[in-house]
């Protein structure tokens, strides 16, 4: 098989083992290439980076490009591990701070690449997470910033989800056990009614036969995740350790690549695009998806059945743009 994968365990030293896995192309990896980190995001795992309905997984499109891809599960995320009985709980902090700076280093120690920097791609969370580790670790070993219907600042935020988090102490107390049993059980029949699912996914994209199989990509949410969350969006800025993320990016000058949709109403545009209006540097592209007859909401950027054309080229392409 072309494609090779291989799993790795960090310890972060906060009683976790972070999970890692590497992926590789024999054919097509190209060691002067900087490798890839693809961090997913809140309530998920590293399952749908891995995984397309009828095409090629996002996974095996950067590989297929050239790169040593990793996807990652930080602390409470998939496959990792705990370490001790009272592991050091999540946050967005410990995300930014700690478990990526354990990833990075670890990509380091274990890479096939000859590269100094890594591209950092965040889905969701995961790319709010990589704007805070720029902003909390001012030595990183960063080249780019790939977000993927990433928020920054809160300017706009969808009601349902202001409502959910309008409260930072009860959603501090909010604890959903057994989400992906939930989700495999009710998704396939919310996939059917239609506007149901709107917010998240264009229905028409799916195979209503194969909507079981994308709750794999389901995580608990941690209360711990639910309080940073509330207050984010109370104070719409991420302030971290004191650290306003949103003002920390105007002395950034990365190459910065905001991919949205058209119509996600998880990540409205205003809210990926906030980035933009914070970045320092001029080389900032944006990559909207999906037109008034074709939307495209949050989920549909992994799924669609033209997400590997319309999505994962036009990324593998941008990174190869920044290391020319």
């Amino acid at each position: 098989m072309d494609i090779q994968v291989t799993e790795h365990y960090a310890p972060n030293g906060e009683g976790w083992q972070l999970h890692l896995k590497q992926i590789c192309s024999k054919s097509s990896f190209d060691e002067n290439r900087h490798p890839v980190i693809m961090i997913p995001g809140y309530g998920m795992n590293t399952f749908i980076l891995g995984y397309h309905p009828n095409g090629t997984p996002m996974e095996h499109a950067f590989a297929d490009a050239g790169y040593e891809v990793w996807s990652v599960c930080l602390r409470s995320q998939g496959r990792s591990l705990k370490s001790r009985r009272h592991p050091a709980p999540p946050s967005l902090k410990a995300y930014a701070q700690k478990d990526m700076t354990v990833i990075i280093d670890t990509v380091f120690s274990k890479t096939l690449s000859k590269a100094k920097k890594v591209h950092l791609i965040g889905c969701s969370l995961g790319g709010s997470v990589a704007y805070a580790h720029l902003a909390l670790c001012p030595d990183h070993r960063v080249g780019s910033i790939i977000a993927i219907g990433a928020p920054m600042r809160w300017d706009a935020v969808n009601p349902l989800m202001r409502l959910a988090f309008s409260s930072v102490s009860l959603a501090s107390l909010f604890r959903f056990r057994g989400t992906q049993r939930f989700a495999r059980r009710f998704f396939p029949l919310l996939a059917r009614v239609p506007g149901a699912l709107s917010m998240y996914m264009n229905t028409s994209h799916i195979d209503v036969s194969k909507a079981s199989v994308l709750t794999k990509s389901v995580d608990d949410p941690h209360p711990r995740l639910n309080h940073d969350l509330a207050l984010w969006m109370r104070h719409k800025d991420m302030i971290l350790g004191g650290i306003n993320v949103t003002a920390a990016m105007g002395a950034i000058d990365l190459p910065l690549l905001i991919v949205l949709a058209n119509s996600d109403g998880i990540v409205p545009p205003e809210a990926a695009l906030s980035a933009k209006r914070a970045w320092g540097g001029n080389d900032v592209t944006v990559l909207e998806v999906g037109t008034e007859e074709d939307w495209y909401a949050h989920a549909d950027l992994f799924i669609a059945p033209e997400a590997p054309q319309k999505v994962f080229e036009p990324i593998a392409r941008w990174m190869l743009q920044t290391e020319e």
